[in-house]
């Protein structure tokens, strides 16, 4: 049997977008609260019974977020243009060089609906 486990956190941030559909406002700084989740697969461990520690995972969330938190996005190193997709690709490479393995990243923004899923098979 496979198991996915997930960590929720949250972010407000600040950013800028170059665009061409709602160019004028996206141009100027604006905030977002910002929704992620993080979420790890596999068999649970014999020993363990766990999949990974949802200590060790809830630990790696908050280290991201104090990333993104309060921050003017298009000023964070590594980020690139501060999409919900290059969002996801910061959260996945972070967690990467910290030696966790995730299967999905979503952020999302409630407020207005959006929503973007990385899938890592």
């Amino acid at each position: 049997m496979t198991f996915e486990l997930s960590q929720r956190f949250f972010f407000d941030a600040a950013h800028t977008l170059k665009r061409s559909i709602g160019a004028e406002g996206s141009a100027r700084i604006h905030g977002h609260t910002y929704s992620a989740e993080i979420a790890v697969q596999g068999c649970p461990d014999t020993t363990t019974g766990m999949v990974l520690d949802l200590g060790i995972l809830r630990e790696h969330a908050q280290r991201i977020r104090s990333c993104l938190d309060h921050r003017f996005l298009d000023e964070v190193d590594g980020l690139g243009v501060p999409t919900l997709e290059n969002l996801c690709l910061y959260v996945e490479r972070a967690l990467v060089a910290s030696g966790i393995r995730p299967c999905r990243v979503s952020i999302w923004r409630e407020g207005i609906g959006d929503r973007c899923d990385l899938r890592l098979d």
